[in-house]
């Protein structure tokens, strides 16, 4: 009786949950963040002004305010413009095949190097594979021509050399994409890897020592103990990669494409570039724009929520 009633005391007595109270002393680390704010505001918020062009038949000489309103002529436009539907089926093309082969080269990458005890020969290798990921695609984009090119480039001499045909990497339409997708896979498998080794750093010793007991090898191990453990990891990201299906890589694909794979290798991106600022239309490259960005809201509420649904992942 005496302890329940100590028991009921407690729980009547006990403190309310304290309120976060945020400290006005923390001044200089306020005014730390206030570049990076400002910054923010100047280039990514006001700018956004300037959508208001989507709605108009925009003319530099006239302004936004002198422009005609159209409305949504622009979007109508746009699915009806020839090029629009190929534009978008090349973007959700390119980068859903990034998202595969480069997630299963990254977690393959990453299994592998877990198993590497060394630690000389797994710094080395780290070292090696991540180098690529700090590379321009200014950079890349031109080592990439003069290896590719079909008459001096040093694959193509390889190939002759083994009795083949040179292959025009750069110029068709089917070889264009294979070279996007593997090149992007080469820059990014390394850097990509450090989130699945964070993962299997933090899996319990204890879960491989009943393994071994039971009697299973290396590959059992990896099947029934690795595998299981990073599900979540691998849930998050996939689900956050496709709030970007349609960022299929415009720095890449600008360095790299050019008239001859138009047909398979322009994408959103791009079209936007070559219709915006090359033609003058800003009214429709900006409406393409727009598009776009409403759609990746979407994608980005819908895999957050994915994310939360299956691995429990949350921003705050």
């Amino acid at each position: 009786m005496e302890t329940a009633m100590n028991t009921a005391s407690k729980a009547i007595t006990r403190e309310p949950k304290k309120k976060i109270v945020r400290r006005r002393d923390n001044w200089q680390l306020y005014l730390m963040l206030l570049p990076a704010v400002v910054l923010t505001a100047v280039f990514a918020y006001v700018p956004m002004g300037g959508l208001v062009m989507a709605f108009q038949e925009y003319k530099p000489y006239l302004g936004i305010t002198g422009s005609k309103w159209v409305g949504m002529d622009q979007f109508k436009f746009l699915f009806e413009y020839p090029d629009s539907v190929q534009v978008i089926w090349n973007t959700l093309r390119i980068a859903v095949l990034k998202l595969v082969f480069g997630t299963t080269a990254t977690l393959t990458f990453a299994l592998l190097l877990n198993e590497v005890r060394k630690k000389v020969v797994r710094n080395t290798v780290q070292t090696f594979v991540f180098l690529p990921h700090f590379l321009s695609w200014v950079v890349l984009g031109g080592i990439f021509i003069e290896l590719l090119d079909p008459k001096t480039g040093l694959v193509n001499q390889l190939i002759a050399a083994f009795g083949y045909e040179p292959i025009f990497f750069l110029g068709d339409n089917n070889w264009f994409l294979v070279t996007v997708v593997t090149s992007e896979v080469w820059k990014e498998f390394g850097y990509g890897a450090i989130i699945f080794l964070a993962a299997l750093a933090g899996i319990n010793p204890a879960l491989y020592e009943a393994a071994q007991l039971d009697g299973a090898g290396k590959w059992k191990q990896t099947l029934h103990v690795t595998i299981p453990a990073i599900i979540p990891t691998i849930a998050v990201v996939l689900a956050l990669s496709l709030s970007q299906i349609l960022n299929a890589g415009f720095d890449q694909i600008f360095n790299l494409y050019n008239t001859l794979v138009y047909e398979k290798g322009d994408i959103i991106d791009t079209f936007v570039y070559r219709i915006g600022l090359i033609d003058g239309n800003y009214s429709f490259g900006t409406a393409i724009g727009l598009f776009k960005s409403i759609v990746g809201l979407v994608l980005i509420i819908g895999a957050y929520r994915m994310a939360y649904k299956v691995a429990g992942y949350r921003i705050f």
